[in-house]
């Protein structure tokens, strides 16, 4: 019988940066036929072991055995190397290069098949580079599920991805699920797939609590230690020691027939659309339907910003306004931004920035803000790791900690652009409290950007929906 096999395992695996995720004493297995899901909090140690899997850990003791023919792996680090790559290689390749490589071994009828099923055949022609976050997601999944491999472990598979794209997924899975085995890293209770045999609380690297086909009583049981509600949570108060502007307008935003186009293409186009204060809208849309090109005309970040009529707190854009008239009235968390938050400063630090708003701190920060940063970090139980350097912590964490930096100046106008990518149930479930209570206290205006149904906000009315404008 195929299978893999730890024996009182212990390794590590690179982090970013010289970050490492270490394993320690680690005993597991692994059969043909069975299909694992690892459950746990940011920083338990999932990813590491999930990438453990596929060989990616530097053995220091124990024993690693694998009789699986091919191992793949699917995860945001992948995902983040693959970009990477790209990028400092100043390669221009085209997503058809990714996804029919010259000299490699795959299942081409069924890589053919979930080209289809994705609908990315119109994708195959465009630059690599130019692809969404969703987008190379799917492709990154297109190839594993596609390569000979018996044995693939999906690291969040459905992040990025949009409500239709998750349903494509599901049932692509489950066909697959006779001839492949997975194993599932997942954060969000509600994606957990039927075909599941084995359930494992992940805590400090080790598998804990393992069930094997748990009868409906032992799964809620196990899922009890994610699902945590934190309806006590209270927002710190706005620091005012460096006497901020404040916007006091009712319009903050005004966009007419916007348009976004590239090589000749529109992404959008005909787009009109007014935020006026305390109107707590929702952006929702495919992807590659343009929502984060539509966030970046209105922080500055996309140059056709300037081809267009748009009006962003009082300024017409081109009309010498600087980039930092903008974006001292905005709070901004992206995937993009993730990517680039590459300094090795510390998690308190890395609120703190959000003063400023930049990548990193430059500036002697007040008492005061330096005091306001530690309740936030306390919010969302990461006191503990003021001192932590970012790039050492586990991309829950800071994902967490680009969320309350965004939050922390209480922003005329904040912008969270799937802002739940990667987090566990409990801190899915902190923030969207969080989210809440900024919009019942009126202090910011929120654009909410997301996937899921169930992520609604309360107190979000007004819906902009992307597939009007394509």
């Amino acid at each position: 019988m195929q299978s893999i096999v730890f024996e009182q395992f212990s390794g590590y695996l690179k982090g970013q940066g010289k970050s490492r995720y270490t394993i320690n004493d680690l005993s597991w297995q692994v059969n043909a036929g069975e299909h694992w899901l690892l459950l746990g909090a940011n920083g338990a140690g999932k990813s590491a072991l999930s990438a453990a899997l596929t060989g990616e850990a530097k053995q220091q003791s124990g024993t690693f055995k694998s009789t699986f023919n091919s191992t793949q792996l699917v995860s945001s680090d992948v995902q983040k190397q693959l970009i990477k790559n790209e990028i400092e290689h100043e390669h221009h390749s085209l997503v058809k290069d990714f996804i029919f490589p010259q000299n490699s071994s795959y299942n081409h009828e069924l890589r053919t098949k979930l080209i289809d099923a994705f609908n990315y055949s119109a994708l195959l022609e465009r630059h690599f580079r130019d692809l969404s976050t969703g987008e190379t997601r799917k492709l990154l999944l297109i190839n594993a599920l596609s390569s000979h491999a018996d044995l693939v472990v999906l690291d969040e598979p459905y992040d990025g991805l949009d409500k239709h794209s998750c349903e494509v997924l599901n049932t692509l899975l489950e066909t697959l699920s006779s001839t492949i085995n997975f194993v599932f890293v997942l954060n969000r209770l509600d994606e957990i797939p039927p075909f599941i045999t084995h359930y494992a609380y992940v805590n400090q690297g080790q598998l804990q609590h393992v069930l094997n086909n748990p009868n409906a009583e032992q799964r809620a049981d196990l899922l009890k230690l994610l699902h945590l509600t934190h309806t006590a949570l209270e927002i710190p108060q706005p620091d005012d020691s460096q006497g901020r502007a404040e916007y006091t307008a009712d319009t903050l935003i005004k966009l007419s027939n916007a348009k976004v186009s590239y090589a000749g293409v529109d992404v959008f186009k005909n787009l009109n659309w007014q935020i006026n204060k305390h109107q707590h809208w929702q952006l929702s849309g495919k992807n590659g339907s343009g929502k984060t090109c539509l966030l970046n005309l209105i922080t500055g970040d996309n140059p056709q910003c300037y081809s267009n009529d748009i009006q962003v707190f009082g300024f017409k854009r081109g009309s010498g306004e600087s980039i930092w008239d903008i974006k001292q009235h905005i709070g901004y968390i992206s995937n993009a931004l993730h990517m680039d938050y590459r300094v090795s400063i510390s998690a308190l630090n890395t609120v703190i920035s959000g003063f400023y708003d930049s990548i990193g701190l430059y500036q002697k920060p007040t008492e005061s803000q330096v005091n306001t940063a530690k309740q936030w970090l306390a919010l969302i139980g990461l006191g503990d790791k003021q001192n932590s350097s970012f790039t050492q912590l586990s991309y829950g964490d800071q994902r967490m900690l680009l969320i309350v930096r965004a939050m922390v100046k209480h922003p005329t106008l904040l912008i969270l652009d799937e802002p739940c990518l990667g987090l566990d149930e409990a801190n899915r479930q902190r923030v969207l409290i969080l989210i809440e209570k900024i919009c019942a206290a009126n202090t910011s205006t929120v654009i909410y950007v997301n996937h899921h149904a169930a992520d609604k906000i309360k107190g979000i009315e007004h819906y902009l929906k992307m597939e009007d404008f394509n």
